[in-house]
This record gives C-alpha cells, structure tokens and sequence, in this order.
C-alpha cells in the first residue's frame, strides 16, 4: 500500500527524508494554502504535516476522509483542532523534545541579552552613536534565578546558570526534596521567588493554573531590579500587568520571545527601552527544525505501519477489544484523577491503585492511564493525555502500583486510589452502580455516596447541632443551590466530612466565610469537566 503524506509548511526536507525515500511513501510539499485550498486536495491523505502558520480545522479534517494523522513538527498545537481530529479518529502528534536545546539555549541568550543591554547598543552603535557610558550592565555571576518550571528546559538552563555562577531557586510541584538537593536547586513557592530572585524566567505549559502567574502580585513584591524571560508560552505572563511593572519602575526589564497574541499588538511592552523581544524564535534553529522533522517522520511511520503511538496529544478511540464492562470506569477512573488532585495541597508522589472485582480479571491499563492523565492535567495541560500519561508520570519522578484483588464486600467491581506525598494522604474509592451510575463511594475513612457533578464542595468538620445550618445560611446569602448532600462521620459528635453537589460555583469569598464556621476544618471545592 502507498500512503500519503502533505507537507503543508516548511519543514526541513533532510529531517522528512525518511518519509521522501521510502517506497511505500508520497511525500506532496504545497505550503501556503488557504483553509479551501487544502479542502480541495486533502481528500485522500493519510498524514499532514504542519508547523504553525496552517491551521488544521474541522472542516479540513471532516474533508480528509482517508486522515490517520495530524503531525506538528514542534511542539504546541494550538493551530490544530484537538477536538475535531479526536471526535473523528484522527491521531495528533508532536515533537515535545526536538527543541529542548534550541529554547533552553535561547533562554540564556535572551538573559544576556538583558543582562548587558546589547540589542539597545547594537542599535545605537549601528546608527554611528557611540555611547558607552549609556549601557552599563550586571554580571549573572553570583545572581539568583528563579525557574517556575522545571521540566527538561527549565532543568536545561539550571544547569547551564550554574555554570555562570548563579544560585537557582525553583518552583515546579513535582520537583522532589531529593531531587532538588541533588541539582543544588533550592525548592521555593511562586511568590518566596519574586522575594529573592535577580531573573526570573518561565518554563511551564499554558494552563488554567499557570496564566498570568506571573502578575500584579508577583511583581508587588519583586526586587525592582528583577529582570523577566519568558521563551515559553504567551500569557504565563501578564502582559498588561508586565507593562504596569516596567513603567513604574517596579522591575529592571523583560526578554520576551513569546506573546498572549501572536503576532503581538502592545507596540508600548514592545518598544519599551527595558524589554527585549525576539519573535518567536525559540525553536528557530537548523539542528531543532531537523530533530523535529525526523521524530514526526518516524512517528508516522509507526503509526501507519505498526499502530504505535509515542507522541500523541490526543486519545485515540476507545479499541473495541475493551468489554463492555470495563468502558464505564473510564470516566470515574478520570473523574477520581480529577477529584484526587484538587483534594491535595501539593502534587503525590507515590500512587497505589487497587481494582477488585470482574474489573481486575480485564486489562485495567485504560482506567490506570485515564486516572493519571487527569491527575496530571492542570500543571500539564493539554499536553498530557492517556497515551503519554505514564511517561510524563515518570519524568516527574511519581511511582505508582497497580493491585488487582477479587470481589470487596458491597460491590461488583470496585475501585481503589491511595495518594500520598511527605505531608498528605489521600484515599478515594468509587464504583459504577446498576441503574445509579458512577458514584465515589469513599473518601478516606468515610462511606460516602457522590455522584461526579461539575461542582462539588468537600468539608471536614466536626460533628456537632447545627453546623449544617450554619453552613445553608452562607451558601444562600452567596446565591449557592445545593443539588445534594451526603454526610459521612466517625462517631456522633466526632469527626464528620460533609459532601455537596451544587449548581454554581463557590467564590472566594463564600469559601471564606465556610472556613470560619465553628468546627469546619477543610473546605476544598472540586470543579469536574463534564
């Protein structure tokens, strides 16, 4: 059989030869293409391979009727529609590794850059200015940086800081104690960073947790020499706040090579004196374009060929070899991955699941995978998903342990998820009931009977007449309904936890006034997406 391939921006041509030279392969490179230029040829491809100027659509993909694969040859997907190539069948695969030297390296150029002023000497120089007296730098020798992020790329420029004699300071919620005294890099929270940090730079994905971590807060208690980089992702920053900073004087400047919007629109952030800015060049190099193309080309193949996946960002369908009986705990394995992560003050690292029932007897790896995926998923983001949850798992040094038992008392088939790290521990047990459907039915040492709801409210008070009064007055002076609730509780007058499904979310300040209610403990609300 002969597959085919569309190349639809440049890539480099030595990196796809692979593809190029092989015999059961037609390679078509036809780059610029407008959304109906491409519906007219892309019928009857197999794979497309893109960089970030085309847009990948549902309506390219409902068109391409013979599509098996979308291949980004980079590593964000924000040009591709993840749901429509999903919804259809259609795998999605990046390069997440064949720029890590490219945007580590860009990194330390850009806080050289900033460091000596040079793009601004440059200029002037160029124009025939001589003035050297007007750019006096600071040395990175003996400076602290700070890294929010510490995944290859943030390891990458720890290391080669340390080499200029900087101190490293981190934030990352699943750098361990032993592996941070390891790299000599000492564990900090977000904000103890802007306290004692010289430079800070960013390597995190884009998500709902790290948007605008880097904002008004931030930069209300930074040094006013502190001096920014970001060669990650648009809006980890917050670009109207950045601006704020640098024009009242509260931080010495920024080095931006990503932007909230691409091509950015802000001419004041950009021509600031104290900012310098590159356009998107992190992984503009000859020998990262090669890595990349040669990991898709590869990638492809396998999958054509061999049905292997490594680098998916999307789940491909359910196979149809997994029983009926399994599919419905694909969702609460999910819902508990969800639910477990937003009960935890920090991230686990050590995970023990425990299937028993008919369940055990089945391959249990979907549920294993669909849990972890969506306990990853806020500090991940979309870049975690059922193929590579394990593997991200492990770059993160998290153990986990699969236990399969026979029937539990009470239930056909039964699930069991145990979280811990060096402060907390967590235990969450669920089950799909006959004619009920999902249901958590444990957490820690309480009975509990929770259906997954977009959102829930978990509270751990004390038992005592008229708490749960006390609790409905506040929740209808904020406007909150209460769906439903279950209270599970040790002994009368003891501990207690208090389980609410709601129709709205709580707010902050609702969250408050629960928390100063007498004998209320731990309130922790819980948002599922449904």
């Amino acid at each position: 059989m002969t597959y085919k391939v569309l190349v639809l921006d440049p890539v480099s041509e030595d990196g796809i030869s692979e593809l190029i030279n092989h015999p059961n392969y037609q390679v078509d490179i036809n780059t610029g293409l407008t959304e109906d230029e491409i519906i007219k040829i892309v019928y009857d491809y197999h794979a497309v391979i893109v960089r970030s100027q085309t847009k990948i659509t549902e309506r390219i993909i409902q068109h391409a009727r013979s599509l098996r694969v979308v291949a980004r040859a980079g590593v964000g997907v924000d040009n591709i529609d993840i749901d429509a190539a999903t919804k259809l069948g259609v795998i999605v695969i990046n390069a997440p590794d064949g720029n890590t030297i490219s945007a580590t390296e860009h990194t330390m150029a850009m806080m050289l850059s900033l460091a000596r002023d040079i793009p601004e000497a440059h200029k002037e120089l160029s124009e025939g200015v001589w003035n050297r007296s007007a750019h006096k730098g600071i040395e990175l020798y003996g400076k602290t940086l700070g890294i929010i992020g510490l995944g290859k790329i943030g390891f990458g420029v720890a290391r080669r800081a340390q080499v200029f004699g900087m101190k490293i300071v981190a934030f990352d919620p699943y750098l361990s104690d032993e592996k941070a005294k390891e790299s000599e890099i000492e564990k900090m929270e977000v904000d103890e960073i802007s306290k004692v940090a010289d430079f800070v730079t960013v390597h995190t994905p884009l998500t709902p947790q790290t948007k605008g971590i880097v904002g008004e807060a931030f930069f209300e208690n930074c040094k006013p020499n502190l001096r920014l980089i970001n060669v990650a992702r648009g809006g980890i920053i917050d670009e109207a706040d950045l601006l704020t900073a640098l024009k009242e004087d509260k931080i010495g400047g920024a080095a931006l090579d990503v932007f909230e919007e691409e091509p950015p629109t802000e001419m004041e952030l950009l021509s600031h004196p104290n900012v310098v800015v590159t356009p998107h060049l992190g992984a503009s190099t000859i020998e990262a374009q090669e890595k990349v193309a040669v990991s898709i080309s590869g990638e492809i193949i396998q999958i054509l060929e061999n049905n292997t996946i490594i680098h998916a960002v999307n789940a491909p369908r359910i196979s149809e070899n997994i029983s009926k009986e399994l599919k419905p705990y694909i969702n609460i394995s999910s819902h508990m991955g969800s639910v477990g992560i937003q009960l935890m003050n920090q991230p686990p690292n050590e995970i023990r699941l425990k299937y028993h029932g008919d369940i055990a007897v089945d391959d249990t790896s979907m549920l294993t995978r669909s849990f972890i995926a969506s306990l990853l998923s806020p500090h991940f983001g979309e870049s975690v998903n059922i193929i590579n949850a394990l593997y991200f798992l492990q770059e993160q040094d998290v153990t986990y342990k699969v236990e399969k038992k026979g029937k539990t008392k009470g239930y056909n088939n039964y699930l069991e998820v145990e979280l811990s790290n060096n402060e907390e521990n967590l235990v969450l047990g669920a089950s799909v009931l006959d004619g009920y459907g999902e249901r958590i039915v444990k957490v820690d040492d309480y009975q509990v009977d929770i259906k997954p709801t977009r959102h829930i409210l978990i509270i751990n008070h004390m038992d005592r007449p008229g708490v749960i009064g006390d609790m409905g007055v506040i929740l209808g002076k904020h406007a909150v309904n209460i769906a439903s609730m279950q209270l599970g509780r040790s002994n009368e007058g003891g501990a207690a936890l208090l389980s609410l499904s709601l129709d709205s979310a709580v707010s902050e300040e609702a969250l408050e006034d629960l928390k100063n209610i007498d004998g209320f403990k731990n309130v922790r609300q819980v948002d599922l997406q449904l």
